[in-house]
């Protein structure tokens, strides 16, 4: 889709905005296909049996609301299959979507998800770094939830910006076991008697990480359970459009509070690395065409213990072995495969230079990322 289309399809849609309502009747009303990325942490259905209290006999302000109470399994899974359902209509064919449970539920979400024709990526474990402690000694302390990432089809081409994460990383890639603390002191969000706004509220850190990963700039990711609006808070500091959806009132309030005061980050600081794959594609014989490397010119291989020769097509030639920068290097080295773009090395002024220079130079000439 170009930008042009891409702007004209969202000004259909009710960007930064909070619906009323019930998010499937909400998401209904949408256009078709207009939606880049959902987000969904809807009700865990957490079956709770009675006050939970703590050693010293203090209250815990568990989920006991009703929104989270449901008459039976077959009822919580109409549920999740209507507002699947709906969700699904409204992605992008490149879309992708994100839910999060507990043991609760999270298994019949992903049976679903797999129903309705969604293709998993990836599940995510988010492993709290203070976890509420079990108090009742009968079982493991809960000290993580699970998200899920799936693509709107198995051939959908969802965005992941791998570079990004790895940088997140310190240059490591990024693991499905995400360690982030709960929501806590000034994040949490308090109502006017200084109780939690809500109780499953989700710390910016585990949005932040979603957000960057999966969208860019400009893109439109849609909340059907918002809350107090962490994903549109994240959304708006990040760059991108939101739209939410809740029906409690208490809670849209909290949240228009909070966005309201939330501030759009600079654009220079929104960019995030992206990776070589978004690049525009620059075969090895456009450098030689262009006499940034000229037939004959000797390469040397990463290390420097080979060499091979550049051919007037855009080949190498080395200890008889012919063929692309990739081949020759991975014959050289007895590997199956080989990066010939970092592998080889050109002489300019007593210093070798590996040819990703060369490309990049054209790559920044034809103006970076492909839209």
């Amino acid at each position: 889709m170009t930008k042009a289309k891409s702007r004209a399809a969202q000004a259909d849609l009710p960007l930064n905005q909070i619906l009323a309502g019930d998010c499937i009747a909400q998401m209904n009303a949408l256009p078709e296909n207009s939606v880049d990325l959902i987000f969904a942490d809807p009700p865990y259905n957490l079956q709770l049996k009675g006050e939970l209290h703590r050693p010293d006999n203090s209250k815990v302000d568990a989920v006991d609301d009703a929104w989270d109470q449901f008459d039976s399994f077959a009822a919580y899974d109409a549920f999740t299959r209507d507002w699947l359902a709906a969700a699904r209509r409204i992605l992008k064919p490149n879309g992708a979507i994100w839910v999060i449970g507990s043991y609760h539920n999270v298994f019949r979400m992903g049976a679903e998800l797999q129903n309705q024709g969604f293709w998993i990526m990836n599940d995510v474990v988010w492993r709290k770094s203070n976890p509420m402690p079990n108090f009742r000694g009968k079982r493991f302390t809960n000290a993580h939830e699970t998200l899920i990432w799936a693509s709107k089809s198995e051939n959908a081409k969802p965005t992941f910006n791998y570079e990004a994460l790895k940088a997140l990383n310190e240059g490591v890639q990024m693991r499905s076991d995400w360690v982030i603390p709960i929501c806590t002191g000034g994040e949490r969000l308090k109502d006017d008697m200084g109780n939690k706004a809500h109780p499953t509220q989700k710390p910016e850190a585990l949005l932040h990480r979603v957000i960057i990963a999966t969208t860019n700039p400009g893109d439109v990711i849609l909340d059907p359970f918002f809350g107090t609006g962490t994903t549109g808070a994240v959304a708006k500091m990040l760059g991108r459009n939101y739209i939410g959806i809740e029906r409690e009132e208490a809670y849209r309030e909290a949240a228009t509070k909070r966005l309201a005061r939330t501030r759009k980050l600079d654009a220079e600081v929104l960019e995030v690395t992206t990776s070589k794959r978004a690049e525009p594609r620059v075969p090895f014989g456009q450098l030689v065409e262009r006499g940034m490397l000229r037939p004959g010119e000797e390469l040397v291989s990463q290390g420097n213990r080979y060499t091979a020769k550049v051919r007037a097509d855009g080949t190498l030639i080395g200890k008889d072995i012919k063929g692309s920068i990739h081949q020759v290097g991975a014959q050289l080295e007895g590997a199956p495969s080989c990066n010939g773009w970092t592998y080889w090395h050109y002489k300019r002024d007593g210093k070798l230079v590996p040819i990703d220079a060369l490309r990049q130079q054209i790559r920044d000439e034809m103006g970076g990322r492909i839209n």
